[in-house]
């Protein structure tokens, strides 16, 4: 699936079974909640946290399926293509970073 395809297929969802999106403030929060439980997965699986009883059936794909599904929406509503974002936000990170971590000891 492309990421016009996702944004396509989170929009039908939407406008069939979720009825209509939420507004752009709850999906942010949302995306917030979302993103905290991938923290949360990532704090106990590759961190120093231990895991608790509750967290033991956590699926981190899941997850990170949740936080994709939620920003798709938040792009939806506001008329951007995350394509076209994407692409755009690559060649920023290639000008600007050309050599910066080629150069940065820290990843030596």
């Amino acid at each position: 699936m492309t990421i016009k395809e996702a944004q396509e297929t989170v929009d039908q969802w939407i406008n069939s079974t979720g009825i209509r999106y939420f507004n752009e403030l709850t999906n942010t929060a949302i995306l917030m909640e979302e993103v905290g439980e991938v923290a949360r997965i990532m704090a106990r699986k590759y961190g120093e946290q231990s895991f608790k009883k509750s967290d033991e059936e956590v699926n981190l794909a899941d997850e990170m399926a949740d936080v994709m599904f939620v920003l798709i929406c938040l792009a939806n509503q506001t008329g951007i293509d995350l394509t076209e974002a994407l692409a755009q936000n690559l060649q920023k990170k290639s000008i600007r970073d050309a050599d910066r971590h080629k150069n940065n000891q820290k990843l030596r």
